[in-house]
């Protein structure tokens, strides 16, 4: 049968000439859910183009769709604009497009047309008829090239009745140069950890000459650039993925990272305009595996729910261990699911879900059913926020116990904790009771505690905050005690975006971490930090983390003691219990008496900032006696000593970068242009 979607879009039906650089005539990533300017229809299909909020292309939300309904017979062109083709015998055309099909086959293509499209000259066709994601580059070229007034349009041809739907993203037209290589992304991650930071990048080659060698160099706000060469073979219209052999020493704080292709094959870019890119970097004193967090809207009345519950049920029996889910129970479609609460429906508002199924990924609506993709996506991307809980039950009531620990400053956010029975039936209607004829239901949201709005929550770096609640479960549509799971996950509450997630332990004790992590100088060359047990709790042994890296692993000891030879340290420890379980870990942060944790509560300020030649210090109020200054590497630089409570310091002598001003464990970051 048919799935039918109503959906109406108007598109522009102007022209307009864009500006071009030397090669590249069209990039278009769709980032909004507006049609481009200048796109528009011909011959018929108006109502089945769409810009989505999806990204089955392979591309980034939002993209291109052309969508089977309404029925549509022939050949619909979206013109893409009108461009110069003077002097230009073909072009490139590339793009990234998901192909659904319903039955039968149908074909997409390029055509141009030099009359205003009332006649169009097809330049490449093919024809689909299995389901999937493809890729296209080729060299195109049309009896239009070498005119000055050119439409060039991506057209379907075919029945739409044959499709489901057909998504595009990430359309690129360009003139082929001989030695031409983009700088495609930049691939460190969001947030990464202090310390040794890898620097990956991906580049494609525009080009018609392969690409053998390439000379590249990063610079991170502050520190001197690095630039090195790299021997590839990377041929025409290929991509790949390549990274710095040396590594980027990072201390937490937000950074720019540009990345500049400086020649290709031993001579210049023949298009210079795709050879750059920037991106925000936040460090943080450490990072968490991360557990994406799926929030499912179904109903047992739902008939499309089926299939999606069917493919659900697959990926998570292949993933274990890769996730936290949550499914809540819509009142819809008539008579709705009877297990639906008004929880359920403060859920349903926050996201402003109008139907279902629905489903969230770490907060971002995407299309059902999650794919492997990107659910390896949401996991292999590190997370700020960790995560650990238990329950226990007594007769009909739980108690929840969870810790949220924080690498970076946290506000704005919200807990929440959703008690859910792993299988239920009772919720299962007949179809003559308007049910969709499933036999039993996974991951049912029972109740919210404390509430569906979640706890309100801040965190500071390195720190960790505990909820504890207990609920009588009888007060819900519990059928068995003994089957219960429960979600626990942090989230920004404007933006949605889910820090991170856990399931807590099942039917055990908390997992309580490490008390009273503190550090001495045992000597001028060696570094000790110990710990206590933890409140509560049998620990197995106990994790040593230093700047990211596993130091001891399952020790039995309080201590550790290293080398130290004067750089920033983050030390973590976390409490291992039987089977597997683990507590958050605790952090302390320490080097020559800087903090970086208590920056924010500096109680002093240095300006101007970025400076030059000299920066001046106030409000020191007679706290100290020396100011001592760092470099990005943790070694001290300088030593001053405070005579006043306003105070002056030269720098010009100062390599330009990053300094940390440091006054009795408190530091403020200083720029020195």
């Amino acid at each position: 049968m048919k799935r039918v979607l109503v959906l109406t879009f108007a598109l522009l039906l102007s022209t307009a000439m864009f500006a071009q650089s030397r090669a590249i005539l069209l990039n278009e990533s769709f980032e909004t859910l507006n049609a481009p300017q200048g796109w528009g229809v011909h011959g018929g299909g108006n109502a089945n183009w769409n810009v989505r909020n999806t990204d089955k292309a392979g591309g980034s939300p939002c993209e291109l769709e052309f969508f089977w309904d309404p029925q549509f017979v022939g050949t619909s062109y979206m013109s893409m604009g009108t461009y110069d083709f003077t002097g230009i015998e073909g072009v490139a055309i590339s793009f990234k497009h998901y192909y659904e099909n319903f039955e039968n086959s149908a074909s997409i293509g390029i055509a141009t047309s030099s009359d205003g499209g009332t006649t169009w000259n097809t330049a490449w066709t093919e024809e689909f008829s299995t389901t999937g994601r493809y890729v296209v580059n080729e060299y195109v070229t049309s009896p239009d090239m070498g005119k000055s007034n050119v439409k060039v349009a991506l057209f379907f041809n075919g029945d739409s009745y044959s499709i489901n739907y057909w998504c595009f993203d990430d359309i690129m037209m360009y003139v082929q140069e001989e030695n031409d290589l983009n700088l495609l992304s930049i691939d460190v991650a969001d947030a990464i950890s202090l310390g040794d930071a890898e620097i990956v990048f991906t580049v494609s080659n525009l080009g018609t000459e392969k690409v053998e060698s390439f000379e590249a160099r990063y610079q991170v706000e502050g520190q001197e650039a690095v630039t090195e060469s790299f021997q590839v073979e990377i041929a025409s219209y290929e991509e790949r993925q390549v990274a710095f052999e040396t590594p980027a020493f990072l201390f937490p704080g937000d950074y720019n990272l540009s990345i500049e292709i400086v020649s290709v094959n031993g001579s210049d870019d023949q298009d210079p305009s795709n050879n750059s890119a920037e991106k925000e970097v936040e460090v943080c004193i450490g990072v968490a595996q991360r557990i994406p967090m799926i929030e499912h809207f179904s109903s047992s009345t739902c008939f499309p729910c089926v299939y999606v519950n069917v493919d659900m049920d697959a990926l998570t029996a292949a993933n274990p261990g890769k996730y936290t889910y949550t499914k809540y129970p819509m009142n819809g479609p008539a008579p709705g699911d009877p297990y639906y609460t008004n929880e359920c429906g403060t859920r349903r508002t926050y996201y402003n879900v109008n139907s279902v199924p629905q489903i969230f990924l770490d907060g971002l609506n995407v299309d059902a059913p999650v794919t492997q993709e990107k659910l390896d996506n949401r996991y292999n991307t590190p997370a700020v926020v960790n995560i650990r809980g238990a329950f226990e039950v007594e007769d009909n009531t739980i108690k929840v116990t969870a810790d949220f620990m924080a690498y970076t400053n946290i506000s704005n956010a919200r807990a929440y904790i959703s008690v859910n029975e792993k299988a239920t039936t009772g919720n299962a209607l007949t179809p003559s009771e308007g049910g969709n004829g499933e036999p039993e239901f996974h991951h049912i949201m029972m109740k919210m505690l404390e509430s569906a709005q979640g706890k309100v929550m801040s965190i500071s770096e390195g720190q960790y905050q505990r909820v504890e609640y207990s609920y009588d479960m009888s007060n819900t549509n519990m059928e068995d005690i003994n089957d219960l799971e429960v979600s626990i996950w942090l989230q920004d509450l404007t933006s949605k975006n889910v820090y991170n997630s856990h399931y807590a332990y099942e039917y055990t004790d908390h997992c309580y971490p490490v008390r009273n992590l503190t550090h001495t100088a045992s000597t001028d060359t060696e570094e000790t930090f110990s710990w206590s047990a933890p409140e509560a709790g049998t620990p197995t042994g106990y994790n040593v983390i230093v700047n990211g890296e596993l130091v001891m692993e399952n020790t039995q000891s309080t201590s550790y003691t290293f080398d130290y030879d004067g750089e920033i340290f983050v030390a973590e420890v976390v409490a291992l219990y039987a089977d597997g379980k683990t507590s958050v870990g605790v952090v302390e942060t320490f080097g020559d008496g800087i903090n970086v944790m208590e920056t924010a509560e500096s109680c002093f300020s240095i300006y101007p900032n970025p400076a030059k030649d000299v920066v001046k210090i106030s409000a020191i109020e007679g706290q100290a006696s020396v100011v001592r200054i760092y470099n990005v590497m943790g070694m001290m630089v300088d030593e001053v000593e405070v005579n006043s409570d306003n105070m002056e310091i030269n720098i010009s002598d100062y390599t330009p970068g990053i300094y940390f001003f440091n006054i009795e464990g408190k530091t403020v970051k200083m720029i020195k242009d």
